[in-house]
């Protein structure tokens, strides 16, 4: 007689649904998806799935914040590899590409305003987040050049800002490869529009990250 399979633990069972209410989220957004179809692709009934995450909001929250902090934690590391500001740019902007490149459905996720009913935040409340630890940087840059501190927050959103929306639009197109988006991107951040160097290209330590 075949063995029978073996039953998922609790903690095996909550990670399923997260990857399958993860895939759907992308595919239909919070409002196409149903507790029913989540259960049906796990295998289980829908108490399950209450019993888990208490409903289609618990289990959207986890899936968001996963995503969020992801994402935060890829950009971050990316600034801080970067041993100048033009580096830590090109760290940042390759990073969010490199998370759009790898996790597609996450970044799907996220570019939709996320469902008031699952108390989490939006995709401007991500790039807020992800701005916050560009400030830092812009700080000191601005007071090497005497410029003044107290706008660095601004201009941090207006830089993610930029970045995140040039991500949004690769994610359809994927052309050019990441690498020449995020050279072209810092190009712009770095040089302005008056003094854009007609090809940039990354420098060595940034082209390192996969």
């Amino acid at each position: 007689m075949a063995e029978r399979r073996r039953r998922m633990t609790g903690k095996e069972r909550r990670e399923q649904l997260i990857e399958i209410g993860r895939a759907l989220f992308a595919e239909r957004g919070f409002d196409g998806t149903a507790v029913e179809e989540i259960a049906a692709k796990a295998g289980v009934s829908k108490p399950v799935v209450y019993e888990h995450f208490g409903g289609k909001e618990g289990l959207y929250a986890v899936v968001v914040d996963r995503e969020m902090t992801r994402l935060v934690d890829l950009v971050t590391q990316g600034m801080a590899e970067g041993r100048h500001y033009r580096g830590k740019l090109e760290g940042a902007a390759l990073a969010l590409l490199e998370y759009i490149e790898e996790s597609t459905d996450g970044f799907r996720i996220l570019v939709r305003d996320s469902h008031a009913a699952s108390g989490t935040g939006t995709f401007a409340s991500l790039i807020s987040d992800i701005a916050t630890h560009v400030e830092h940087i812009l700080v000191e840059e601005f007071d090497r050049h005497g410029y003044d501190g107290k706008l660095a927050p601004m201009y941090a959103q207006m830089l993610v800002g930029m970045v995140a929306m040039t991500g949004q639009w690769w994610l359809e197109v994927r052309k050019p490869r990441r690498e020449e988006v995020a050279a072209h991107l810092v190009n712009l951040a770095w040089n302005g529009l008056s003094h854009l160097e007609p090809g940039p290209k990354l420098r060595p330590s940034s082209r390192r990250r996969r």
